[in-house]
């Protein structure tokens, strides 16, 4: 995954995502206020939703409308959850060739398949046993199929993605689908096919008014889309003075459900996400938007 030659410069200690000052502070305050009953109901109503079963895969496509919006970041947070709340197999399916971050965002050792070869590959007489065999194994009943071996000019077109998607979907409950940023034809093709999409975009001016730009020109097109469409406001600082209560319901208003992720510094360092140093309010976000994805994708519009 990383050149060996890259390895001591691109390592960084983890650390975790609040500081011990803010940990501490939490913890009195959780200590001292009748909070505790109410977060352990919420966290329970959560888990219910993300457990719910499912007759065929749900496939839950991730994009943006520029890069360091924290696409890949979401992706795997999402798919993160979803393996850890459910028994049914869960696949990362990475649809962005371009080098993308997901496999290491996810601590991928080593890629082997891609979803151009896996297009190929997969037969319907093939068990999951079988499948799996050409995927890496991630913790939880989790899989990952990249989308290159980390080359630069690996092309993936939609006719391969459609094969891959098609070949794959019947082994796995959930399929968390990291695509390109829009307008490129593979994440096109994934947002029209998904049973539910996730949009990122960063907390900021100017990602939110592009956002709401692509929002209002998502309102022509068939309802489902926007209907069944998460924004998710990633906080790429701390502090960063936008009032995100007047920009949520700015943007809920084109009919889209909207959820930030607060800014996390586990998170904001790069490299793979390890859910034990995340901070609390970043644990309970990427619940509750795998919570209200996963809902939309169950939802026939």
């Amino acid at each position: 995954m990383v050149d060996e030659g890259l390895a001591g410069a691109v390592w960084v200690k983890p650390q975790h995502g609040e500081s011990f000052g803010a940990r501490a502070a939490r913890a009195l305050r959780r200590t001292l206020s009748s909070s505790a009953a109410r977060e352990v109901a919420e966290v329970t109503r959560t888990a219910q939703v993300l457990q719910q079963p499912v007759t065929t895969g749900r496939q839950i496509a991730v994009t943006s409308i520029r890069g360091g919006s924290g696409k890949s970041t979401v992706a795997a947070l999402l798919g993160t959850t979803y393996a850890h709340y459910r028994q049914d197999p869960v696949l990362f399916l990475e649809a962005d060739p371009a080098l993308g971050s997901l496999p290491l965002r996810l601590g991928a050792h080593a890629r082997r398949w891609t979803t151009s070869d896996i297009a190929d590959i997969v037969k319907p007489n093939m068990s999951l046993l079988d499948v799996t065999g050409y995927l890496v194994q991630l913790p939880n009943n989790a899989w990952l199929l990249p989308a290159s071996k980390g080359e630069i000019g690996v092309m993936l077109d939609s006719r391969a993605y459609e094969r891959a998607v098609v070949a794959l979907r019947r082994y796995f409950g959930l399929m968390v689908i990291d695509c390109e940023t829009l307008p490129a034809e593979v994440a096109r093709v994934a947002l029209a096919a998904a049973h539910s999409r996730v949009l990122t975009t960063p907390a900021t001016p100017e990602g939110i008014t592009s956002t709401y730009s692509v929002l209002q020109w998502m309102q022509r097109l068939p309802r489902h889309m926007i209907a069944s469409t998460v924004l998710v406001l990633t906080e790429l600082i701390p502090h960063s003075g936008i009032d995100l209560d007047e920009a949520t319901e700015k943007l809920k208003s084109t009919g889209v459900s909207v959820q930030t992720l607060p800014y996390d510094r586990h998170l904001a360092a790069g490299g793979p996400v390890r859910t034990e140093f995340l901070a609390a309010p970043t644990r309970e976000a990427a619940a509750r938007i795998a919570a209200d994805v996963f809902q939309l994708s169950q939802t026939r519009y």
